[in-house]
């Protein structure tokens, strides 16, 4: 591979198209911290990230869109400040020259409902209130983003019928009081929690007729979501709830190349039974200060080039 004025080119070829994308930002203004798991978290740092993250974008002048891959802000956000910290990282995006496509993550649930999120991030819902959408930057392509947590106990109403629904689904699934606790799970079981979600009925019909319409069309498919589809390329416990049934309807096809997601914080790659590449992104908010993680991405008809910056691993996907 040569690098030609900044340009990543496959043997001297053009890229069909290029965009930027960056995952799991959790911005709050708040102290360091840690997770769970005791990873330093860096709550303030995180969009001094994205705030490098757009200048470079900027300056390449070469991307036709940006992708963020969800959790803009982190739970621990004061709800108070939280319309005001979303608004906050939702401008930062906006100083992209070009589009900015969001998708919602666990984390933008915990601060704003859906009815506030959606408006913010310039999400059109087709779906009453879901946030998954599809667009088409140049004819070869397609891109389809899922919204992981239409079923979800986190972001409806408390009585609403798909609260109701994933309430009844962990109680089945997980036997621990704490619902967000893996204890006595074993394997891909694990991923039973209430922080991650699933996709409904009207959500995986629209994704088959989409899959459809692209094969039709002859177009490759690249499929965002928030919560990894694939257990070879995350942890078991920050997998879609039922992302074996996701892959069922993606497999019935041949027009999706490539899954990418975020959510697990680490970076994930695997390639599955029937040769999709799973891609799953860092976190800006575990970059110490100075640090980044984002990424540029050369789009060509028979690969795709993800070049990450610093912490963000680089990765060619070949079909």
């Amino acid at each position: 591979m040569g690098s030609a004025n900044g340009l990543t080119t496959v043997q001297g070829r053009q890229p069909l198209f290029s965009f930027g994308f960056i995952s799991d930002v959790q911005y709050a203004d708040i102290p360091d911290g840690r997770s769970f798991h005791g990873v330093p978290r860096y709550y303030r740092h995180s969009i001094l990230v994205l705030q490098r993250a757009v200048r470079e974008w900027n300056a390449l002048q070469k991307h036709k869109f940006v992708m963020n891959f969800g959790d803009i802000v982190d739970g621990k956000c004061p709800k108070d400040q939280s319309l005001n910290a979303v608004t906050k990282v939702v401008d930062e995006f906006a100083r992209f020259k070009g589009p900015v496509h969001h998708m919602i993550g666990n984390h933008c649930l915990y601060n704003l409902p859906r009815s506030k999120l959606l408006p913010l991030m310039n999400i059109q819902s087709i779906d009453d209130g879901c946030a998954y959408y599809d667009f088409s930057p140049v004819p070869e392509y397609r891109f389809v983003v899922l919204d992981a947590f239409d079923m979800s106990a986190i972001g409806w109403p408390r009585d609403h019928p798909r609260t109701l629904e994933a309430l009844k689904f962990l109680r089945e699934k997980n036997p621990n009081k704490d619902k967000n606790s893996p204890t006595r799970l074993v394997g891909p079981e694990r991923r039973f929690l209430m922080f991650n979600g699933g996709i409904g009925k009207e959500q995986m019909e629209w994704l088959d007729r989409v899959l459809q319409d692209a094969t039709k069309l002859k177009q490759k498919v690249v499929v965002c979501c928030h919560v990894p589809l694939d257990p070879g390329a995350t942890d078991y416990e920050a997998l879609l709830w039922n992302y074996d049934e996701v892959m069922d309807v993606i497999h019935r096809y041949n027009c999706v190349k490539v899954c990418l997601g975020g959510h697990n914080h680490r970076d994930g790659y695997s390639v599955d039974s029937h040769g999709i590449h799973h891609r799953v992104f860092e976190a800006a908010l575990e970059c110490p200060p100075g640090t980044n993680a984002y990424g540029n991405v050369d789009v060509y008809d028979d690969q795709i080039s993800l070049v990450g910056i610093d912490r963000m691993e680089s990765i060619d996907m070949q079909f």
